[in-house]
């Protein structure tokens, strides 16, 4: 082939195994099956665990789609087919729920497992694509993923099969958080790292920085406006009166203004100045509440006050240091 072949080709082919994929969702996500509705009420009954498992690629999506409950407020746990016979069965728990995923539900170490657990009592929940499978005659309840064909031209490589069974998951899933009513708040404990628990958890506490409290009182001079701005990082300076109560803020943009219609510079006093009523936030503000003002008021840095009490600041780039922006 040619570059304008091979070029047409890896189109035709990317195009087609989305749409092969997607047409096989758009299937599934129209078959109103009473079992789906079974099964996930089952799971969600569930006083112990949720413990997923497969072989191959299955064990791949299975693993996914524990991590994704997990972090949706459902406890669950993978156990490995081939290593269950081996051992891992002693993870399961008496109140535990075991989903088993086989696109064929017919592989030898399903076979293997399925009278194993069985004999345990658990109830078993199989998520497959072949209704007469081993799989699907022993599961208690069955999750059936419609498909002819996978995506691979010779039907061999798990593709849609495990496209389905990854999307099923994160149905469950979904289901699951609602059910439960899972919230944002519980959402941000379980990922305190991420963007979103910062958005729920990190306060204008955590942020500023007490040793850089730039600050001039009224009767300062330039110099001392100067040094104050420069020497911190914030681009501007607290102006406070002598009993330390806060006055307002002078920038650096006010000092440019200042500086081109003043000729006198050594009579220039903070008082001269300083622009009153600043854009504030109190110390235990919840830090994206502070940035919707910074953004809505088209500036760079807030004073932070703990009442009336100046703490220090807090400047848009500690924001994009945080990730929130």
């Amino acid at each position: 082939m040619d570059d304008a072949q091979v070029h047409k080709m890896i189109l035709d082919s990317i195009y087609s195994t989305i749409m092969e994929e997607a047409n096989a969702l758009k299937i599934l996500a129209n078959t109103k099956d009473h079992k789906f509705v079974e099964a996930i009420i089952c799971m969600q009954k569930c006083s112990g665990r949720l413990v997923w498992t497969g072989i191959g690629k299955s064990a791949i999506v299975a693993q996914k789609i524990v991590a994704t409950l997990n972090s949706t407020g459902t406890s669950a746990l993978f156990m490995h087919a081939a290593d269950a016979i081996h051992g891992d069965l002693g993870m399961i728990c008496e109140d535990d729920i075991v989903i088993c995923i086989s696109k064929s539900g017919e592989t030898s170490e399903i076979k293997a497992l399925l009278p194993l657990i069985k004999g345990f009592g658990n109830t078993l929940i199989g998520m497959t694509s072949q209704i007469s499978s081993r799989l699907a005659i022993e599961s208690d309840l069955v999750i059936m993923l419609p498909m002819d064909m996978e995506a691979d031209p010779n039907n061999l490589a798990p593709t849609t099969s495990t496209t389905l069974q990854m999307a099923m998951g994160d149905a469950i899933a979904i289901c699951l958080l609602k059910l439960r009513g899972f919230s944002p708040a519980q959402f941000a404990k379980l990922h305190p790292g991420g963007n979103l628990g910062k958005q729920m958890y990190l306060r204008i506490a955590d942020m500023v920085d007490y040793k850089q409290r730039p600050r001039t009182y009224m009767s300062d001079d330039l110099k001392k406006i100067i040094y104050e701005i420069s020497s911190k990082r914030f681009g501007a300076t607290a102006v406070l009166d002598d009993n330390e109560n806060l006055i307002g803020i002078i920038t650096d943009g006010d000092l440019r203004r200042m500086l081109e219609n003043t000729l006198d510079l050594n009579s220039i006093k903070a008082a001269d100045i300083v622009q009153k009523n600043p854009k504030i936030c109190q110390f235990n503000d919840m830090a994206i509440e502070a940035l919707q003002t910074l953004k809505e008021e088209k500036i760079q840095q807030l004073i932070v006050v703990d009442g009336l009490k100046y703490i220090g600041m807090v400047h848009l780039h500690d924001f994009f240091r945080e990730g929130l922006y």
